[in-house]
Formats: C-alpha cells, sequence, structure tokens
C-alpha cells in the first residue's frame, strides 16, 4: 500500500512541467578541484554520496539549491533521474549509514559563492558563469553565455 508521502512524490513528479526538465545548466567545481570535464554519470555519484574524494585526494563538497528550485528540479530529473522529492526514501537510508545528503543553499548566487571560497566544492547554476573564479565541468543545454 503506497504512503502519503510516496503518492505525494509521485504527483510532484508527475506535475514537474516538462519544461523544467529542459532548464539549461552548467555544473561547476572550485579551481583544481578535478579535471575540467565530468560525465553526467560521475555527477550523478557525486550527488548521491557514491564518491567522496577527487582525484586529488581532495573531499568533495557537493552543494544543492532547494528542492522546490526549478533548477534542483531540472538538476535532479537529468542527471540523477528522479524528481528531489523521490529521493527521500535514498537519503533517509543513507542517513543510517552515516551519510549525510549534499548542503541546500537559497540562490545560485550563494551556490557560485561556496563553491568559489570552497576546496572540493561543486554545485550547478543556470545563469552565465563569468569569471567568478569556478571551473565549468559539465553542461547540459544551452547555458547562456556571459556579455563581455
Amino acid at each position: 500500500m503506497p504512503t502519503i508521502l510516496s503518492l505525494l512524490a509521485l504527483w510532484l513528479a508527475l506535475a514537474l512541467p516538462a519544461a523544467a526538465a529542459d532548464l539549461p545548466f552548467a555544473v561547476i567545481a572550485a579551481p583544481g578541484a578535478t579535471d575540467q570535464h565530468l560525465t553526467r554519470e560521475s555527477v550523478a555519484l557525486i550527488f548521491k554520496r557514491k564518491q567522496n574524494y577527487w582525484e586529488s585526494g581532495t573531499r568533495i563538497q557537493p552543494v544543492n539549491l532547494p528542492p522546490a528550485h526549478p533548477l534542483r528540479r531540472a538538476f535532479s530529473r537529468v542527471i540523477l533521474g528522479h524528481a528531489p522529492e523521490a529521493l527521500e526514501d535514498y537519503w533517509r537510508e543513507m542517513y543510517f549509514h552515516g551519510v549525510l545528503p549534499p548542503h541546500v543553499l537559497a540562490s545560485e548566487e550563494a551556490v557560485i559563492l561556496f563553491v568559489r571560497a570552497t576546496p572540493g566544492a561543486i554545485g550547478y547554476v543556470s545563469t552565465c558563469v563569468p569569471e567568478h573564479g569556478v571551473s565549468i565541468v559539465l553542461t547540459v543545454g544551452d547555458v547562456p553565455t556571459c556579455p563581455k
């Protein structure tokens, strides 16, 4: 028998407009944290906390936007294959193994600042990424370029 939480997650997953899954975004990392190109699969491992260290040995610090944020919803669908609500059971299970979900920050600007200031950090943004001291390691869709 489905629980109220699972029914809510299903409803939210179906209620997500198709356009939200089409939002372009760039995955950004702290400079020197990794090589300059990641795959969707490697980003999924990082955000599911199954890969915890960069090749350099630096601990990976993934950061998310709030679950209701349209970009978080698009990122979750494209990279993780599920809406954020559908991953709640996963994170409950991981918690019992001592694994916490990624940090959550309120805005894309906060994500850029966190990634720039935190060794090993990784996050995602939808806007152009001017020289903010971060590296773009993966793009999905046509991320707007910044005017010069």
